[in-house]
C-alpha cells in the first residue's frame, strides 16, 4: 500500500450495517508511502493508523511533483 499525503484512505466496515470509513491522510510516517498514516476524520478527529486488507487508498488527481 503506498500513499501520499492529502490521499484519502476507505476503509470498509467490517459488519452489517457499519458504514464505510473515509478519511484524509495528512502525514504518511512509513518509507516510501507504506503505513502508518495519521488521518483526519470529517469532525477534525485525527489517529495513527495501519490499515490492514479491508482498506484501500484513494488517490487525489492532482499532486504535486516531487522534484
Amino acid at each position: 500500500m503506498e500513499a501520499h499525503t492529502g490521499d484519502r484512505l476507505l476503509t470498509h466496515g467490517r459488519t452489517v450495517g457499519q458504514q464505510d470509513r473515509v478519511a484524509e491522510i495528512v502525514e504518511v510516517l512509513g518509507a516510501g508511502g507504506s503505513p502508518p498514516y495519521r488521518l483526519r476524520d470529517e469532525d477534525g478527529h485525527e489517529s495513527l493508523v495501519s490499515p490492514g486488507p479491508d482498506s484501500v487508498v484513494q488517490h487525489t488527481a492532482c499532486r504535486r511533483e516531487e522534484r
